[in-house]
């Protein structure tokens, strides 16, 4: 198991063990740990030789979700703060200082609906957990606050739809270097990232090269701004996702995957 995955599972465990009382709100620590590790992916700076993420989140919640959370916020602002910093570290990402994590409330919110800024903050002296390597990280300038990212219950709904058309399209497997890989009803990335939920190990795959999903049709396929592209048994595949059909053979850049539906 990753050290991200199990970050995520001691996440989890908060909701079902000591503190599950209090999370019976819309808005839960896994997914908000999912949503910062996004919008520290959106707002890198790019150095001379460093790309710096951003170091500091607010977390705002609605009045309901907010005194549910109340009692436990800094034991999951640290657990997730441990969320983000694993995740910088393994995609090799650099942090002026560790991630600091903030709740606050927007009486705009409703039950469920959350929304994040995130904003790089320089230190005035290196921080000892995040030792900084290469230029110095007090070179980093302060970066304006990013516009608060809002998320809501749509979200899980669009979840829950796509394990219907999951169900309907038939279960899909893509097979990688001879191993068969289930993809989970939602849907799953393809790329050398070990962020990615199918991992392709090719110096021509990208990071995140192309997404599998289940849409009214069938299973899909779409190109995530990929290097060397997607090729659907030989056709490439262009901005509109591309559909799968059993026994497909689809090439990411150089490497070869087959898809199946069992």
């Amino acid at each position: 198991m990753s050290v991200l995955r199990s970050l995520e599972n001691r996440i989890a465990g908060l909701v079902e063990g000591t503190f599950g009382r209090v999370f019976r709100s819309e808005v839960r620590p896994v997914e908000l740990a999912r949503k910062l590790a996004k919008e520290m992916d959106e707002h890198r700076t790019v150095s001379v030789s460093r790309t710096y993420v951003p170091n500091e989140y607010t977390v705002w919640l609605s009045p309901k979700d907010r005194e549910r959370y109340e009692g436990v916020e800094h034991e999951i602002a640290s657990e997730l703060s441990g969320y983000l910093l694993e995740h910088a570290r393994r995609e090799r990402l650099a942090l002026v200082s560790r991630p600091q994590i903030e709740f606050r409330t927007d009486e705009r919110l409703s039950l469920g609906e959350f929304g994040i800024q995130a904003r790089l903050v320089r230190e005035s002296a290196p921080s000892a957990a995040v030792p900084p390597a290469g230029p110095a990280a007090a070179s980093v300038e302060p970066a304006a606050p990013g516009n608060t990212m809002i998320y809501s219950t749509s979200d899980r709904h669009q979840e829950q739809l796509s394990e219907v058309r999951a169900n309907r399209a038939g279960r899909a497997i893509v097979v990688v270097d001879g191993k068969r890989m289930l993809v989970g009803a939602a849907g799953a990335t393809l790329g050398r990232s070990r962020e990615c939920e199918i991992v392709v190990d090719d110096a021509n795959v990208s990071r995140k090269h192309a997404e599998v999903r289940p849409g009214p049709q069938g299973w899909t396929i779409a190109d995530l701004g990929s290097t060397n592209g997607v090729r659907v048994n030989g056709r490439a595949v262009g901005q509109a996702p591309a559909p799968l059909a059993d026994g497909d053979r689809v090439e990411l850049g150089t490497a070869l995957v087959t898809f199946e539906i069992d």
